[in-house]
């Protein structure tokens, strides 16, 4: 049966690898040489998993379940090296290891399974995805470098020494992973969360928190692992009682992320929350963040402006500094001088000079701004507008032939001329510089692979229309709807990404209201009667787009409405 030398890699496809993909696939950890063969040899995962299955007379499974029995003779540490995890087949004899893996098992892998249990394996082959998911959720994410018993097996690292060095190269290892899983699954955010007896760790993923599995013993790890984070922020680690502020560079694979760190002593230890910026460094433009193509047309004339302010508003985490990025990409050109002033700096801009903020040496928003207008800019990005300085030179720039792009905290886009004549900005000003508001929501976007279309039921439906202010007339003609269903490819979610819903607004048909301070109902009524979609029928279309779901839709903005 076995055919793979030393790395698992059959002798048949390594003859045709050349001497350089031969020992890269070498170099490589285990878990990432699926798709290093797969790029070698122009393959997808299930035109490689069927050409191992040739050459190697291994069987295929898609869908392999846990062998609970397995598990407890398994270490983590063989099972997360070798990506290799025990399966359960109905009708296999009794007395039988039957393990999965993406690639075939090299000899010793076979000898370390041998060495651990005294039942005679059967090898088979499954989708790398589907393997990683089984290890991270039966043993926990990072398992393998927590594993007292599978300290020192040479699996495919060195043994480690002993004593306190090993818990410490276990720790770091352990960190690394935990990220990477994080960075791998588009996690925004990690959270390291000390509760009495156990450390929890969660992921935000597409706008929410998902626990993450964790080895059994980690709670005697908690400290360590806390100053760990630390250290690699360069904070105090003496210092548990005040708040800390850090930052990491982190290198995942050819990628690396800056992740800002914030640390907050409770009453079990020190809390520790990381944001994950620029990953990949990717780059969005309108249709990425999900604008239709009549909002890409309202949006583009205003961005040919000249001068005046385009706000974007939104709860935090809605996507503002995104959809800023994208416009700054849309205008972007060698005849513009682009200048940002960003709290942090998330996406890079080709050509503008970007700046950080830094207000503890008082390079606040608004200074920064003061001396950007002696810089000579066409267009300025103030990240946001947080206090009526800032509001004031922002629209006086505006109205001096600057184009401004900003944000503001508001609910919905009528809201934000309210909340700028709050601050003491006067109406008349605001009237005269903003030319477009765009208020936006996140909402989870249907995984492509497992939604299906449902009949409509109007006595499930009507409600949650209702609930977003609409009704009857929205669902005629509707005999659909897309609905979530759940695979390994969305982690049984329904939902993989995320799409914008927008409402856009210009201020300028309504110039007397404004000036007037009439209320920002009587204001969003106006607009709505000149036009403007508002947020809940914005998301509307995208549900019988099928894009996103209704119960997704409601759970976003039933509240705002």
């Amino acid at each position: 049966m076995l055919t793979a030398d030393q790395h698992g890699l059959p002798r048949a496809l390594a003859e045709r690898l050349g001497d350089e993909a031969r020992a890269a696939f070498a170099e490589a950890p285990r878990e990432a040489r699926f798709k290093l063969l797969a790029q070698a040899l122009n393959l997808d995962e299930a035109a490689l998993l069927a050409e191992l299955a040739r050459l190697t007379g291994l069987e295929v499974l898609e869908e392999p379940a846990i062998d609970p029995e397995g598990l407890k003779v398994l270490p983590a540490r063989i099972a997360a090296e070798a990506q290799v995890v025990p399966t359960i087949l109905a009708g296999a004899p009794e007395g039988r290891l039957n393990l999965v893996t993406a690639l075939p098992p090299d000899a010793a892998t076979v000898d370390w399974v041998a060495t651990f249990t005294p039942r005679r394996p059967k090898w088979f082959l499954a989708p790398p995805e589907r393997v990683a998911q089984l290890i991270n959720e039966n043993y926990g994410v990072g398992s393998g470098s927590l594993d007292d018993e599978g300290q020192d097996l040479p699996v495919q690292a060195e043994a480690p020494t002993d004593g306190e060095a090993d818990q410490d190269a276990a720790v770091v290892r352990f960190v690394t992973d935990v990220l990477s899983q994080g960075v791998a699954e588009g996690a925004t955010d990690v959270h390291f969360e000390p509760q009495e007896g156990h450390l929890r760790i969660r992921y935000r993923i597409d706008g929410l928190l998902v626990a993450v599995p964790l080895p059994e013993n980690l709670a005697r790890f908690q400290d360590a692992i806390i100053s760990r984070l630390k250290i690699m922020a360069r904070l105090n680690i003496s210092e548990r009682r005040l708040p800390q502020d850090g930052r990491i560079n982190f290198r995942d694979g050819k990628n690396v992320l800056d992740i800002r760190v914030s640390t907050i002593p409770t009453i079990y230890a020190e809390s520790v929350s990381l944001r994950l910026l620029n990953q990949r460094k990717e780059a969005y433009d309108m249709d990425r963040i999900g604008m239709m193509p009549d909002e890409q047309a309202l949006v583009r004339k205003v961005l040919d402006y000249p001068h005046g302010i385009i706000l974007v508003t939104g709860p935090t985490g809605s996507g503002k500094s995104t959809s800023l990025n994208a416009f700054l990409r849309e205008i972007n050109s060698p005849e513009l001088r682009i200048v940002t002033i960003e709290d942090p700096i998330e996406y890079e801009v080709p050509g503008a000079n970007q700046v950080q903020t830094k207000a503890e040496i008082g390079l606040t928003f608004a200074n920064a701004l003061r001396s950007t207008l002696r810089q000579d800019p066409d267009v300025i990005m103030v990240g946001e507008i947080r206090d009526l300085e800032t509001a004031e030179i922002s629209i006086r720039a505006s109205l001096t032939g600057h184009l401004v792009f900003s944000t503001l905290h508001t609910n919905d886009a009528p809201g934000a001329i309210t909340r700028l004549v709050d601050m003491g900005v006067e109406p008349f000003l605001v009237a005269s510089a903003v030319e477009l508001v765009i208020a936006q929501r996140l909402v989870r976007r249907l995984c492509p692979d497992c939604a299906k279309d449902v009949p409509v039921d109007p006595a499930r439906v009507l409600p949650a229309l209702e609930a977003l202010g609409m009704g009857a007339p929205e669902l005629a003609g509707i005999k659909t709807l897309r609905q979530p269903v759940g695979c390994r490819k969305c982690r049984n979610t329904g939902y993989r990404g995320r799409v914008g819903v927008f409402e856009i607004f210009h201020p300028k048909p309504l110039h007397d209201l404004i000036v007037g301070r009439v209320s920002n109902r009587e204001l969003t009524d106006k607009a709505i009667a000149q036009g403007m979609r508002p947020l809940a029928r914005a998301g509307w279309q995208k549900v019988t787009a099928g894009l996103t779901s209704l119960d997704e839709l409601v759970r976003n903005l039933s509240s705002n409405e």
